[in-house]
């Protein structure tokens, strides 16, 4: 499985004919490694309708013809564009032709009235994924634990999201295999040294943490 990050919260996911996106804000992103047309997807996953999170995700959509994955309330303004679109909510879990998908809660605004922010735990053939999308920290990221992540992607930019101690006291309850800090240096009030995500995590917990540049990439 390569991962690959794209800078912010978004990332490219690929292992034999799938490409799994997540959250693609690259227009208007000063840390975005790749542009919308760049990327062709099979499968879209959107956490919430905030602007950067929701990004390109239309357009990337119609060039690509991938599939969304997101909460009914999204679903529905996608759907208006004729695209195709996999709705859910939160704690629903979703077929995919390569494993599954559960949607899973966040703390955190939606962007959309009435719809949720949420995350995702993507089965991926053999992997497990939990992409946190925005959120806080809360208790609930128990149940995470009996999934057996093998990467977990987390904020740490603070501010709109956990920071860099609540972020490793999630990885403390998720207990993942590995997990890749996200949402954070884009924009000056989510300026934060991953490197010290690192040391704190490494330090209390198992878990490996892979610091990503966007652009960059690791086999998992």
């Amino acid at each position: 499985m390569k991962v690959e990050f794209l800078g912010h919260a978004a990332f490219f996911i690929t292992e034999g004919d799938y490409a799994l996106l997540f959250d693609p804000f690259l227009t208007g992103n000063p840390s975005a490694a790749k542009k919308a047309d760049e990327v062709k997807p099979t499968h879209i996953f959107v956490s919430h309708a905030h602007s950067d999170h929701l990004g390109d995700t239309i357009a990337i959509i119609k060039n690509s013809g991938a599939t969304v994955y997101t909460v009914f309330e999204l679903a529905e303004i996608f759907e208006k564009e004729g695209v195709k679109v996999q709705a859910g909510n939160l704690g629903g879990r979703l077929p995919a032709d390569f494993g599954s998908v559960k949607i899973f809660q966040a703390l955190h605004g939606s962007g959309v009235a009435g719809g949720h922010a949420c995350g995702f735990v993507v089965a991926f053939k053999d992997k497990k994924i939990y992409f946190a999308g925005d959120t806080a920290l809360f208790g609930d990221m128990s149940l995470l634990k009996s999934e057996e992540i093998d990467l977990a992607l987390l904020p740490i930019g603070d501010v709109f999201t956990m920071g860099i101690e609540d972020a490793a006291k999630a990885v403390e309850i998720i207990k993942p295999k590995n997990v890749i800090p996200m949402h954070y240096n884009t924009f000056p009030p989510i300026q934060k040294d991953p490197m010290e995500f690192k040391k704190l995590v490494e330090a209390n917990t198992e878990t490996k943490v892979i610091v990503l540049k966007p652009g960059e990439s690791v086999e998992i």
